[in-house]
């Protein structure tokens, strides 16, 4: 069942325009208009208000900033750090929406396919809330209920994208971000459709159906739809309450990680796109649950193969290799010095995965400078160079390897990145690959990469 407030209404658009333009669109106007005069720019300033139009709002547009602040480049570092630090745990709908709700998408006799069901929400964020449940069998699930209204505002946000990146383009012409907003809205878009998580659900429980270090929720197809999400719920503890714990601890649920991310992607060409530190919890023997599955990029396997391949020219030094694997990506009129310009980012991300020894991520860096220098050198480089535009495909890959990072970093884990990496790599071959994504896709309901 479905309520005929889902509908992508206009009025319903043309509402959400109003609210973000106010405060997204005047900040952009002004900036424009300084930038124009020639007047001096505060940029912490703006980014302070910039945060401040976005706080009040639930939904999308959240989430948009929320990825936006984790995808090197896309946004200068003062709105970036501002955007960070938005709450993901908005607060929750009450018990009458609720009810409205789960009637819409499980009948009006919702109550009596569950043994129990909380009123007040586990969790809260930006698309929707999490409910406890218990199952007539007897076991415990999470109920995750989209808010209203979330297509029209996912398009109304979308639209007010651009000028969240017409700010970057006025203050930075180095990087071309019209692939990263045409990435970023294809899996916004994504995210409403919990069929499509409950398949990426699926994908995952069989990926990693080998491994004692990860879980998987496993979905209650009969309990679920488009936008309700029933599964059976996970016990685990927030990662940063083991910054403290064991150093055997920590590089226990460090490997984990690295497994969750590296392996999919090197034998499927999907990858967990969404880095947020609530998208995982850690058991009692310090393996990982894997929480969320909104945000899964599935990759076509030449990509795969250039990820692969520009490890390998980094790691032997050959300039032809390199240029081989950024064409593959869909890197277009590299130069000589583009070339030279993309190998010092790469350098900085693939660096730990080349070191054939027992390190952390940052190895004596601190923190806050960890990739600082990196980027900063790149950023340089590129305006003397030209405008670069990402390939599509390239975004979430980068934002998935920064987001890796930052946990490495929280957990200050010593491990050897070269021989975890070389164990996910190994015997790779694309048409190996490919038969065996197509096989596990089709089996879950996953769209094929095209």
């Amino acid at each position: 069942m479905s309520s005929s407030r889902e509908n992508n209404n206009v009025g319903g658009r043309v509402k959400r325009y109003a609210k973000v333009s106010a405060g997204v669109g005047g900040l952009a106007v002004r900036y424009a208009g300084n930038m124009l005069l020639g007047s001096g720019q505060d940029n912490d300033r703006y980014a302070e208000e910039l945060r401040s139009a976005l706080g009040g709002l639930k939904g999308p547009i959240m989430k948009v900033a929320q990825m936006l602040a984790t995808i090197p480049d896309a946004l200068p570092e003062e709105f970036a750090s501002q955007l960070a630090e938005l709450q993901t745990n908005a607060p929750p709908m009450g018990w009458p929406f609720v009810k409205r709700r789960m009637a819409a998408e499980l009948g009006k006799d919702w109550r009596k396919k569950f043994q129990s069901f909380e009123r007040e929400a586990a969790a809260a964020a930006s698309l929707g809330q999490v409910h406890r449940a218990v199952h007539p069998d007897g076991t415990s699930l999470a109920c995750k209920l989209q808010y209203p209204d979330m297509q029209s505002a996912v398009e109304a946000d979308l639209n007010q994208l651009n000028l969240l990146f017409s700010i970057h383009r006025r203050m930075d012409q180095s990087i071309n971000t019209a692939e990263m907003a045409e990435e970023i809205g294809a899996r916004l878009r994504e995210e409403l459709d919990y069929e499509l998580e409950a398949a990426h659900m699926a994908l995952y429980r069989d990926v990693l159906a080998g491994s004692d270090l990860i879980d998987v929720p496993q979905v209650y197809g009969e309990l679920s739809t488009k936008r309700l999400l029933t599964m059976n719920w996970l016990d685990g503890q927030p990662i940063l309450q083991f910054k403290e714990a064991s150093a055997e601890a920590r590089q226990r649920i460090a490997r984990a990680m690295f497994h969750a991310w590296w392996f999919p992607f090197s034998h499927y060409g999907a990858i967990h796109g969404d880095p947020h530190l609530g998208n995982y919890s850690v058991r009692s023997d310090y393996g990982i649950n894997l929480l969320d599955f909104g945000c899964i990029r599935i990759f076509r396997p030449e990509f795969v193969q250039g990820v692969v391949s520009l490890y390998n020219a980094l790691l032997h030094k050959d300039d032809d290799l390199a240029v081989e694997a950024y064409e593959i990506w869909g890197f277009k009129n590299l130069s000589r010095e583009l070339i030279e310009t993309l190998n010092i980012w790469s350098g900085f991300i693939y660096g730990p995965l080349l070191d054939d020894r027992v390190r952390t991520i940052a190895d004596g860096v601190k923190p806050s400078d960890y990739g600082r220098k990196q980027a900063f050198e790149v950023r340089k480089r590129l305006k003397e160079l030209g405008p670069v535009t990402p390939p599509r495909e390239f975004v979430f890959m980068d934002r998935a390897a920064i987001g890796l990072g930052a946990v490495f970093l929280h957990l200050d884990a010593e491990l050897n990145f070269y021989t975890l990496f070389n164990e996910a790599i190994e015997g790779f071959d694309v048409e190996t690959l490919r038969a065996r994504q197509t096989r596990a896709l089709q089996k879950a309901g996953v769209p094929l990469p095209h």
